[in-house]
């Protein structure tokens, strides 16, 4: 999206309000599913809106939908009259010559308070890891991986059951507003851009399948984090007699009298609980499983039907 220093603030607030947080959502969203094919698909909505809307302005503001810049138009060097360009969940490395583009250069809105946090799956990340705190930066983009000097951040508390799906909409929605905050203090030259300190960046690679398999040797508040980071994709996973056992909900145990010790992945039928033993001599109740094949169930339900025995354990 390309925003003018002619647009007024109320057209600017509506531009952003609606482009930017249905991006930034939409994103989000599509982000969570497991292939490439899959999330172009969940993509496809959002990308199909903004070439709709290219072509109905294609006539007034150039050839395919892109906005004359002057000189030989995107091909060159030429400096736009545009004064930024906004890029969210785009994934690519964008060519210099596009950074030097714009006014006031390409603007990114990061789901982290960078430079922790930098890379493709920042929100899951800093949930798994056990963060109480993260929030969103606006930067200016520049040639290396969310590298580039912060214009603005805005922290936001993690709720202790939280996961990535209940937190990015509320990520969202600050950032929508973050983003309308800095382009305006921008234009009003309030904003001052920080160089980050590259000594305290921390990474967010992008979630494979096999991060939501269970290591029971972790502690279980551990385990817990990263089953709340890792919904809905790719969740948190384990194996019982042989087959694969998803576990869609758990939590840790604070103190548990008279209990006898756990090995790391073994069973224990307490009353109605289902616990599992996990490092360091923590323990995890399981909440809600889904067996392979089978649709989701109580944990509860699950022992009942199962009967696992206390020598039983759970595998990677």
């Amino acid at each position: 999206m390309v925003v003018t220093t002619e647009e007024t603030r109320a057209e600017l607030e509506e531009v952003l309000s609606h482009e930017v947080k249905n991006a930034i959502v939409g994103w989000t969203q599509a982000e969570a599913h497991s292939t490439p094919a899959e999330l172009l698909q969940a993509a496809r909505p959002i990308l199909e809106e903004w070439h709709a809307k290219q072509e109905r302005e294609a006539a007034d503001v150039g050839v395919d939908g892109l906005p004359h810049v002057g000189g030989d138009g995107l091909d060159g060097p030429d400096q736009s009259p545009e004064t930024s360009v906004i890029v969210v969940g785009y994934g690519r490395i964008i060519p210099k010559w596009m950074l030097e583009l714009p006014r006031y250069g390409n603007l990114n809105l990061h789901a982290s308070l960078l430079p922790m946090y930098r890379g493709a799956a920042p929100i899951q990340w800093a949930i798994a890891n056990g963060e109480k705190v993260t929030g969103v930066t606006t930067m200016r983009i520049d040639e290396g991986l969310d590298t580039g000097d912060i214009l603005l951040q805005q922290e936001l508390g993690i709720a202790e059951d939280d996961t990535a799906e209940t937190l990015a909409p509320r990520l969202a929605a600050i950032g929508a507003d973050l983003m309308i905050e800095t382009l305006s203090r921008l234009q009003a030259t309030e904003i001052t851009p920080k160089p980050q300190n590259h000594s305290e960046a921390t990474l967010a690679p992008i979630l494979t399948k096999e991060h939501g398999s269970i290591d029971f040797r972790r502690p279980a508040q551990e385990i817990y984090n990263r089953l709340r980071g890792f919904q809905p994709w790719p969740g948190a996973f384990t194996k019982f007699r042989g087959k694969v056992l998803a576990v869609t909900a758990a939590r840790p145990v604070r103190q548990l009298n008279s209990q006898p010790s756990l090995g790391d992945g073994q069973l224990l039928l307490r009353g109605s609980q289902l616990l599992v033993g996990c490092g360091q001599s923590t323990v995890l109740e399981l909440l809600e499983v889904q067996p392979e094949g089978k649709k989701r169930m109580a944990a509860s339900d699950f022992a009942r039907g199962y009967r696992p025995s206390q020598d039983e354990r759970l595998s990677s």
